[in-house]
């Protein structure tokens, strides 16, 4: 009798250990499963999609992968994390910081500017904002820059675009875009056929001035748009005033998409 229970328990225990494979089987195929997932998610890239899959695996795998067996990732998925997010945070409040750094250099030269120009006389000739472009200086060519109709500046521009090309020549980075703007009345001359031609005469010859004063080429660019942006209505007198104008732009060079604002 004893004999036969051996055999018994015998038989039993060869049982158990001949199924012992199924569970190596079953976590080699759920890998198996998770890498396949992974594949086909990196095959097609959609952000939204991958961190819904990253988040589903996470938890998938921090998590008991069968009943009676070790998590796959366990104590090591939080700790792998962390270095990136701490990369990401860093490089967060790096790009922060020099955001803050660049309005705060263009308030301060929005002030010097602006002390300028009330101090001589272009109070009412100039004007300058802080836009998502950059620092704009508006400059009203009637009154400063230009006579009608004409490309040459007059020599009471001197002293102020010669201020406006020290100021943003203090840090010789930023480039700086200068635009050419008329009113919408038509004009045909021997030496400009339309707007568009005096429009771009007219910055080409502020670019030259800035540079003659030290500003780098390589800095700027010339563009003439005519009367295709205008900035009051071109019905009155006063308003075809404002819309003849030079703007200075001194263009950000940090953003958010890494690349510059236009």
């Amino acid at each position: 009798m004893a004999g036969r229970k051996s055999k018994l328990a015998h038989a039993e225990e060869e049982h158990e250990n001949s199924e012992r494979w199924l569970l190596t089987y079953a976590d080699m195929i759920t890998l198996l499963l998770a890498l396949f997932i992974v594949l086909f998610a990196i095959s097609a890239v959609n952000v939204s999609k991958f961190h819904t899959l990253k988040e589903a695996l996470s938890e998938a795998f921090s998590s008991k992968v069968l009943d009676g067996g070790e998590s796959v990732m366990e104590g090591g998925g939080a700790s792998s994390q962390a270095p990136a997010l701490t990369e990401a945070g860093a490089l967060t409040g790096h790009a922060a910081a020099a955001l803050q750094a660049e309005e705060d250099q263009f308030q301060h030269l929005k002030a010097q500017l602006d002390a300028y120009a009330r101090s001589h006389g272009f109070a009412d000739s100039i004007e300058t904002t802080i836009t998502a472009r950059g620092l704009i200086i508006r400059l009203l060519t009637d009154r400063v820059l230009f006579d009608s109709g004409s490309a040459t500046l007059k020599p009471e521009a001197t002293p102020l675009l010669g201020e406006i090309s020290n100021l943003v020549n203090l840090d010789r980075s930023h480039p700086i875009s200068v635009e050419g703007n008329t009113d919408d009345v038509p004009i045909s001359t021997s030496e400009f056929p339309s707007n568009w031609e005096l429009s771009v005469a007219r910055a080409t010859g502020v670019v030259r001035f800035m540079i003659g004063h030290g500003v780098a080429a390589r800095r700027l660019e010339a563009t003439g748009v005519a009367g295709e942006r205008p900035i009051a209505t071109n019905s009155t007198a006063g308003g075809r005033s404002r819309n003849r104008r030079v703007e200075i732009a001194l263009l950000r060079g940090v953003n958010h998409e890494g690349g510059l604002p236009r």
